[in-house]
C-alpha cells in the first residue's frame, strides 16, 4: 500500500475507532499501522473478547483477550454513534444496521421488536459490527472502460460475496461516470437505501460521487428509483444490493425508459444468479447486459467482467 494510501486508511480506521469505549480504543492502538490500514471491521459480541477483521479474518483485539464485551460496551457504541440519542438508532434498524456520520455502518443483533410481522426495533443488543468505511478512488479504473459498448454505457451488475468491496467499487463507478473520467459526463441519480454510497449528512455527501449525480438517502430502493427517474431526468441509476422484487420491477421500468443501470447483487458467479429465482427474472428480462466479478486472491481484489449470457447457459 502506498504511503498516501495508507495514512488515509489509517485516518478512516482512527475515525471509526472512536465509536468504541475508551479501554477498547487504547487496544486497537496497538495494531500496527499496516494493521489499521488492512483493518475492515470491529466486531463485538457481549460475553466474547473484541475482534478486528481484516481480508483473512477475524484476530482478538490486542491485550484484549481476558476482556469480554458487556452489554454497557454496546449499549456505549450505540450511545456515540447516535449522539446519546440510541432509542432514535434503534427505530431505524429494520434492516440490522444503522449508518453514522462519515458513512460507517453499525450492524446489529439481539432481540427482535415484532410489530404487524416486521421487526420495528431491537433490543437487549448482543453483537455489533463496526464497519470501516473507505473510498478506494481507481477502484473503477481498470473496469470502467470495459462498461462502455459503442459509447454506450451498459447496464452493469456488480457480484461478489457479503464483504466482498461491492459498493466501494459501486461508489468509485458512480464517481467516474458523473465527473466523466474515461467518458462523456453523465446524470447519475443514486439510491442510497443504507447511507452507504453517498454518506450524506444534513444533505451533504461525505463520501466523494460525483459532481453530476443526485442522491436519494434512506429511501427504499423501488421508491427511490422511481422518485429520481421522474423527477432527475437521470442518464444512469444506481443503488446498491437489489434484494426485493420491487427493486426488479423498478429497474424493469428504468430500462424501459432507456437509462443505464448500476447495481450489485450477493453472489460469486452468473450461476449463483440463476438459481435464485428474483435473479433469474433480471437475467431472462435482459436487464444487466454484463457483469462485474469481484474476486479475492491473497488479500487483493480482483475485477473481472463477463457477459451475463453465461448465468444462463
Amino acid at each position: 500500500m502506498r504511503a498516501p494510501e495508507e495514512a488515509y486508511a489509517v485516518e478512516r480506521f482512527e475515525q471509526a475507532a472512536a465509536l468504541l469505549p475508551h479501554e477498547l480504543r487504547q487496544g486497537v492502538q496497538r495494531l500496527s499501522t499496516a494493521e489499521k490500514a488492512r483493518a475492515e471491521e470491529f466486531r463485538l459480541r457481549a460475553g466474547r473478547p473484541p475482534m478486528v477483521a481484516d481480508p483473512t479474518g477475524e484476530r482478538t483485539v490486542p491485550g484484549c483477550g481476558q476482556c469480554p464485551i458487556t452489554a454497557a460496551d454496546l449499549t456505549g457504541v450505540l450511545e456515540v454513534a447516535s449522539q446519546a440519542s440510541t432509542h432514535t438508532v434503534l427505530d431505524r434498524v429494520k434492516s440490522g444496521f444503522v449508518t453514522v456520520r462519515g458513512g460507517y455502518r453499525v450492524g446489529l443483533c439481539g432481540s427482535a421488536v415484532m410489530k404487524d410481522g416486521e421487526v420495528c426495533n431491537v433490543k437487549q443488543i448482543s453483537s455489533l459490527a463496526i464497519r470501516i468505511a473507505r473510498e478506494v478512488p481507481g477502484a473503477g479504473a481498470e473496469v470502467l472502460p470495459q462498461l462502455w459498448e459503442a459509447g454506450t454505457l451498459q447496464s452493469t451488475l456488480l457480484l461478489s460475496p457479503p464483504g466482498g468491496g461491492k459498493t466501494t467499487l459501486l461508489r468509485d463507478l458512480i464517481r467516474r461516470i458523473s465527473d466523466g473520467v474515461g467518458g462523456p459526463p453523465l446524470r447519475v441519480g443514486v439510491v442510497d437505501e443504507r447511507g452507504e454510497l453517498a454518506a450524506m449528512y444534513n444533505g451533504v455527501p461525505m463520501t466523494q460521487v460525483g459532481i453530476r449525480t443526485d442522491v436519494m438517502d434512506g429511501c427504499p430502493k423501488a421508491a427511490g428509483l422511481m422518485m429520481l427517474l421522474r423527477g432527475m431526468n437521470p442518464q444512469v441509476l444506481a443503488a446498491d444490493e437489489i434484494t426485493a422484487p420491487e427493486d426488479v420491477e423498478a429497474l424493469e421500468q428504468a430500462a424501459g425508459c432507456g437509462v443505464a443501470l448500476l447495481c450489485s447483487a450477493h453472489g460469486g458467479t452468473p450461476d449463483d444468479l440463476r438459481r435464485r429465482p428474483l435473479y433469474r427474472r433480471l437475467l431472462a428480462g435482459g436487464i444487466f447486459r454484463q457483469a462485474v466479478l469481484i474476486e479475492l486472491r491473497g488479500g487483493k481484489r480482483n475485477y473481472r467482467v463477463v457477459p451475463l449470457e453465461e448465468g444462463l447457459r
